[in-house]
């Protein structure tokens, strides 16, 4: 349990290098595997692990006799909006799965500081969607923000998933005012329910949320 756990959580940090410090770009390929794990601090086992879960995702890919490299799937095509708003539905479906119940489990379980911290990337969304500047960032902190504070063990596991989901969905969507309003109004009110730790709202709140995206797609 606690080798997986350690395992979901290096897989956190390489996606945080790719997707957040722009550490890694598409076709780059990451350091040696005695090296990266030596700078992660963690056994070439443990790293293996990591890269696995990582690679199922799509977001690495294995060469064999070359070494790990970073998929075209981790970025975005500017010119190819259509393309990725197809692959979107199923993605979209998942959350909608998902992130209504990590809502429900965060109003119930969150701690003083994790309702802070929810509640600052929510308004940290606001004011990119004020300024016109690109959100990706923040939305995903709202979001992993929300899944920390289920306190459940295997939440992490969904993680790359949902980052992607939500990277792709504010390139399709954020130009569109009426999703931008949208967005906001919907933040508010799981922030809400989740600071009066009403469960039942916060889940219903994030299942509008994902479902006025879906719509839009």
């Amino acid at each position: 349990m606690a080798g997986s756990m350690l395992a979901d959580n290096i897989a956190q940090t390489i996606l945080r290098m790719i997707e957040v410090d722009n550490r890694f770009a598409v076709g780059d390929k990451l350091p040696n595997e005695n090296d990266l794990a030596c700078e992660l601090g963690v056994s070439r086992s443990t790293l293996r692990e990591a890269i696995k879960i990582l690679t199922t995702n799509g977001v690495l890919e294995i060469k064999r006799g070359k070494g790990t490299f970073v998929t075209s799937n981790t970025t975005i095509d500017m010119d190819n909006i259509g393309e990725i708003a197809s692959g979107l539905d199923d993605l979209f479906e998942m959350r909608l799965m998902f992130e209504p119940d990590c809502a429900y489990y965060a109003a119930l379980r969150a701690t003083d500081d994790e309702i802070a911290a929810i509640c600052h990337y929510g308004e940290a969304i606001e004011r990119k969607i004020i300024s016109g500047e690109d959100r990706t960032y923040e939305e995903q902190k709202f979001h992993e923000s929300i899944a920390n504070a289920t306190h459940n063990a295997f939440v992490k596991q969904f993680m790359p998933i949902i980052f992607n989901a939500i990277k792709k969905g504010v390139v399709v969507l954020q130009k569109d005012d009426e999703v931008s309003n949208s967005n906001m109004q919907d933040d508010r009110l799981i922030m809400d329910f989740i600071k009066k730790r009403n469960p039942e709202g916060a889940r219903t709140a994030m299942r509008l949320h994902i479902i006025h995206a879906i719509e839009k797609l």
